[in-house]
């Protein structure tokens, strides 16, 4: 992979990430205030807790991963 294919794909792989925050945050909003509406127990907010955290940590992950390579690429 030459430099300029290395940054288009690191480029792609950010906005990805960024696409999957933004959309964890905005399901996570909804899925709290519909829980409330529909006055679901408490154990499903916490489960919707729990995806949340997984998305975020993985991209927590990704985000490292793109930066590693992006010091490499610097030399």
């Amino acid at each position: 992979m030459t430099g300029g294919q290395q940054e288009q794909y690191l480029a792609k792989r950010g906005r990805v990430v960024a696409i999957v925050i933004a959309a964890t945050m905005l399901i996570w909003m909804a899925a709290q205030w519909l829980g409330q509406a529909m006055g679901l127990p408490g154990r499903y907010a916490l489960l919707f807790d729990f995806a949340a955290i997984a998305a975020l940590i993985w991209a927590v992950v990704n985000i490292y991963q793109i930066w590693r390579l992006r010091r490499e690429m610097q030399g």
